[in-house]
């Protein structure tokens, strides 16, 4: 992943766009990783798998609770 400063990409914000097109672009303030800057095709590809997964979860969830799988709460920080 090509990485840029804060100032480095302000200076060359049309050449940050076109990177991030092509690929996620991190961007460093204060010799610190702070952002990724990216092509809004990989955001929503993301977002969906993100979508997909909580999706699974909650039926995964469903289907646990449908069996009677299950744990109260303070059982499960008892198990902790």
């Amino acid at each position: 992943m090509f990485t840029l400063t804060a100032n480095d990409a302000k200076r060359n914000f049309g050449e940050l766009l076109l990177n991030a097109q092509r690929e996620p672009v991190k961007i460093s303030k204060n010799s610190k990783d702070t952002v990724v800057v990216m092509s809004i095709r990989d955001y929503e590809e993301i977002e969906a798998m993100k979508a997909e997964y909580l999706k699974h979860c909650f039926e995964s969830a469903k289907q646990d609770l449908a069996k009677g799988n299950v744990l109260d709460g303070q059982s499960f920080l008892n198990a902790l």
